[in-house]
């Protein structure tokens, strides 16, 4: 992500005073896999290893194959190991996967970017793993978990009045999460256990270009 958020209402996109939906309006039933604990038909189960403790994520693997791929292969090679969380912004995000610490390198298991996956059954709710990227179809190997967990009522309003699915809006009230990424970021996974490890990271102090002043790394990813 090349942007820090200030207001997640201002960032969602505006056209003549209406919020207008990333998405193409279809009116049906969504039945959202994040919003289920279980680990459904065509979901894996990891576990992030931090210096600060742990946090299991269920992946989609059947819906976003290609991302999660990437993913698993990374995860299970050791790619992320001793990679740190190069930057964190509270009420926002926490954001890691590149090998260099810097936020500018890191590449896929095809060496070459590859394209999103984008899908109206998932959201940047509250727990959300998401891609990080330069614009679209810029994917590699940085990721993002998104840790704002609050949207107020006028927010809500604008994603109703811009298309958002019913059960989506009703997920962002419970959980809150990061509607403006919605379709600008792939994602791939959702929190499970370890809502204490994120917040806990999400309050450490950060410095120079919101990298935290003493390292939070990434131990290793476990694939059940």
């Amino acid at each position: 992500m090349k942007k820090t958020h200030n207001n997640i209402i201002d960032n969602i996109k505006k056209m003549e005073g209406e919020y207008i939906s990333p998405f193409t309006i279809i009116r049906r039933k969504y039945m959202l896999p994040q919003l289920t604990k279980e680990i459904l038909n065509g979901e894996i189960q990891v576990t992030i290893k931090t210096t600060h403790g742990d946090m299991i994520f269920k992946l989609f693997k059947k819906d976003i194959p290609k991302t999660v791929e990437n993913f698993i292969i990374h995860a299970k090679n050791g790619y992320y190991n001793g990679i740190i969380f190069h930057r964190i912004i509270k009420d926002f995000m926490i954001q890691g996967g590149d090998p260099t610490g810097t936020g500018m390198g890191g590449e896929s298991i095809w060496g070459d970017s590859f394209e999103d996956e984008f899908s109206m059954d998932y959201f940047h709710f509250y727990g959300a793993l998401s891609m990080a990227n330069a614009g679209l179809n810029t994917n590699g190997s940085q990721f993002f978990i998104v840790q704002n967990n609050h949207l107020d009522a006028r927010t809500l309003e604008a994603l109703e009045r811009g298309g958002w699915p019913e059960e989506a809006v009703k997920g962002y009230a419970e959980l809150g999460g990061t509607p403006h990424l919605d379709h600008r970021h792939t994602v791939f996974g959702q929190l499970l256990e370890g809502k204490e490890t994120l917040e806990k990271i999400a309050a450490v102090e950060t410095g120079t270009q919101d990298k935290p002043v003493e390292d939070v790394v990434i131990v290793g990813i476990e694939v059940k």
